[in-house]
């Protein structure tokens, strides 16, 4: 298992294990999507559901031709809540490694003060740190990414020692994200919770925006590359 790897199952395995989450199985028993290229089966589309955290999008590829370990967790709390959706990227691309570390905003940053300094603040000295590692170097992000997600996202490229390091800020950002989760953030619903979070989605997994997306289809295909982005944008559990 490589660090990828580690990570984000250390990761999954916590999320489902505090929120007592499902997988929901695909028809031949397995996991939800197996994910085949021609060179065969390179991974697959985890999907699990729950309450507090309504719906759990985990996807891996793993392709040793290219060097590649990719490893990816959405896990979504209900489309009328307030708490931030929590997200991890980690990947290996031989020699070097990447993450996206964030949790997703659920309401406009900048109308609601009260609710950055609630939800997103207590994350600041994480942050600082986690930027501070040597042997991290910014991702290439365009603005449009930026804004459609938190300013304390953590994304980044990595040398071994680096990527090791970062370990500690995901745990930290997890466990805050525990806490919001438990919760609830009551006190900031807003009439229009669900709509807002139907458009950041569409925006986020939108191929022109994400140009990850045409990388995933050359490998999967476009019909997997749709169907998988279908998935994420999706605010209900598929079965």
């Amino acid at each position: 298992m490589t660090a990828a790897a580690d990570l984000s199952t250390t990761t999954l395995t916590r999320i489902q294990e505090r929120f007592a989450m499902q997988e929901v199985y695909g028809p031949d028993g397995g996991h939800y999507i197996p994910l085949k290229s021609p060179m065969g089966e390179v991974g697959a589309l985890r999907l699990f559901k729950g309450d507090a955290v309504a719906k759990m999008v985990y996807i891996g590829m793993t392709v040793p031709q290219f060097g590649l370990d990719s490893h990816m967790i959405f896990a979504f709390t209900p489309a009328d809540s307030p708490v931030p959706h929590f997200t991890l990227d980690s990947v290996m691309n031989a020699p070097d490694f990447a993450f996206h570390l964030d949790l997703i905003p659920r309401l406009d940053l900048g109308a609601n003060l009260e609710y950055i300094w609630r939800a997103f603040t207590p994350l600041d000295a994480v942050y600082e740190q986690a930027s501070q590692i040597k042997g991290l170097r910014p991702a290439r992000l365009t603005p449009t990414q930026y804004a459609i997600m938190s300013p304390w996202m953590l994304a980044y490229r990595a040398d071994a020692g680096a990527f090791d390091a970062i370990q500690a800020p995901v745990s930290a950002y997890l466990e805050h994200w525990f806490g919001l989760v438990a919760d609830g953030l009551a006190e900031f619903g807003a009439a229009d919770l669900a709509a807002r979070d139907q458009a950041n989605r569409d925006a986020i997994f939108n191929p022109k925006v994400d140009k990850v997306w045409a990388q995933v289809e050359r490998l999967l295909g476009a019909e997997m590359g749709e169907r998988m982005r279908l998935i994420l944008r999706n605010q209900t559990v598929e079965a």
